[in-house]
């Protein structure tokens, strides 16, 4: 790292930490804090220490939220009959962002991963089954992610959730809008084969 003066120094070493954030960007941001007025800078700082404080996991779904249970669960517009299994919170964000889902959500909060010792006992497997016994949910959404922990996570929750007289379906994986089939990895492509539907 180039020689920055201690305090300076100190906050692009933080920001370096943030994921995507390298020491050129964590530069030019610290060097934009320094330009931006001081009630900004202060209202920032505030903003992160409250952070903490304030979010916490939903009891119900295990999403981030400030009220418990979260908005998304509380909506009584939303189909409990449905429910969306995701990997991660930000997850929650992008699917209910595209306006298309409708229903609940549950977050597992990793993927399947024994090399790194993520086993079901480190996600939120146990408390989605006790979800499903009551008889009111008729459809869970597998929609982790298209990786190889994404689809052995699936595959697991399908196999112990089939049994209760649920359905299960997984999201379609496949070519993106705008995309050039010729320009496609074969794995892109087969995942958009399999996941072909009637016209």
């Amino acid at each position: 790292m180039a020689t920055f003066p201690a305090p300076l120094a100190r906050v692009i070493q933080e920001l370096v930490k943030l994921p995507g954030v390298g020491e050129k960007t964590a530069t030019r941001l610290a060097f934009h804090l320094l330009r931006t007025d001081r009630a900004a800078v202060d209202a920032l700082v505030a903003a992160l220490g409250t952070l903490r404080d304030e979010m916490r996991l939903c009891s119900v779904c295990f999403a981030f939220t400030a009220q418990d249970p979260c908005a998304l669960c509380s909506d009584p517009a939303r189909n409990p009959e449905v429910i969306c299994v995701v990997e991660g919170p930000a997850d929650v964000i992008a699917v209910d962002g595209s306006g298309q889902f409708r229903g609940r959500y549950h977050v597992l909060h990793g993927s399947l991963a024994p090399l790194d010792g993520v086993g079901p006992e480190q996600l939120r497997v146990v408390e989605l089954l006790n979800r499903l016994k009551d008889g009111k949910v008729r459809e869970v959404i597998l929609a982790t992610n298209p990786t190889v922990e994404g689809e052995a996570t699936a595959m697991y929750l399908a196999k112990l959730i089939k049994p209760l007289d649920v359905r299960v379906t997984r999201i379609a994986h496949g070519l993106p809008m705008g995309a050039d089939v010729e320009y496609a990895d074969t794995l892109t492509l087969g995942k958009a084969l399999e996941g072909r539907r009637e016209m």
